[in-house]
């Protein structure tokens, strides 16, 4: 079953923070790769953390390739075929977490959809939270085409054009994704500056129509909306754009807990705070894709999956 027909009938749970899990596990992510150094040195690690999502009730588990890319890897010191081999492997790690759980178990069936982040992650400097870069079309597909190409051949056919700050990048993608695969199916999911803005400061509801029409007119996109964002910020930015699309909407966010700079720390949301405390509400807004982003949990997984009961 595709993700476009389980949306027909149901709310779909997604996976939530990969990294973050991966630390629990011991795996060093304060580096260029962040979590995907894993998919050279700590496979068991990403499958245990695909695995526990899938145990908590994601009907979606993304691929840990968000920061994988072939620039990326090359920098880092692998060859570019080693590159197109760990990106396939983010693939597999998660299609054995898969297989590792009987059929019939209580979440059902589980697809699998291959992350890709925006060019900014690529350049770790915080880039995908300002969309402060500009490529033509053509060099945002040049960057894209290695890490779709090994994604398809270790046998995806759902992506996560996810965390985006640009529109452009977006259409790039998108048009880049119906060339090489257009059976394939994808949902985006932008990053924002503010509750109706893109990060780069294109208007929220400008992204929304230009996604409405593309979708009105290709098969690929199945879904639209937000990730990696504060909670409070959902409430009505779903709001502006489920009054712009009848597309199923998609939300994401972080977790809800706060970040002192000056300290490097972390202050624990409340109960009342954290995502999946509004989740009814976003429910009512018309989101049919629903999971988290930075520091979530396979905890919050289950508490979604509650949620629906």
């Amino acid at each position: 079953m595709t993700l476009r027909d389980l949306l027909q009938h149901q709310v779909v749970v997604l996976d939530g923070a990969i990294s973050t899990e991966l630390e629990k596990h011991g795996v060093e992510t304060s580096n260029q790769l962040w979590g995907a150094l894993a998919l050279d040195c700590a496979q068991d690690a990403v499958r245990a953390v695909h695995r526990a999502y899938r145990q908590a009730g994601a009907q979606v588990l993304t691929t840990n390739t968000y920061q994988a890319t072939v620039p990326g890897f090359m920098a880092a010191g692998f060859s570019a075929d080693d590159a197109r081999a760990l990106i396939s492997r983010g693939a597999t790690l998660a299609q054995d977490a898969v297989l590792a759980e009987p059929n019939g178990s209580e979440t059902g069936s589980t697809l699998v959809a291959g992350s890709l982040g925006p060019y900014g992650a690529y350049l770790a400097d915080g880039s995908e939270y300002t969309g402060a870069y500009q490529l033509s079309t053509e060099e945002f597909q040049e960057f894209h085409r290695p890490r779709v190409q090994a994604l398809l051949a270790a046998g995806l056919t759902l992506f996560a054009v996810e965390t985006q700050p640009r529109l452009d990048e977006v259409q790039a993608v998108l048009a880049l994704l119906e060339e090489l695969a257009p059976q394939a199916q994808a949902w985006v999911s932008f990053q924002l500056r503010d509750t109706s803005t893109l990060a780069d400061g294109t208007p929220l509801a400008d992204a929304v129509d230009w996604v409405d029409e593309w979708a009105a007119e290709h098969s690929v996109l199945v879904a639209v909306g937000v990730n990696c964002v504060a909670p409070e910020v959902l409430t009505p930015a779903l709001t502006l754009m489920g009054s712009r699309t009848n597309l199923p909407l998609a939300c994401y966010p972080n977790s809800g807990d706060t970040y002192h700079a000056q300290t490097k720390t972390w202050t624990a949301a409340s109960s009342s705070a954290r995502f999946t405390a509004f989740v009814e509400d976003w429910l009512e807004l018309g989101v049919r894709l629903m999971g988290g982003c930075c520091r979530t949990a396979p905890a919050d997984t289950a508490q979604i999956r509650r949620s629906l009961m």
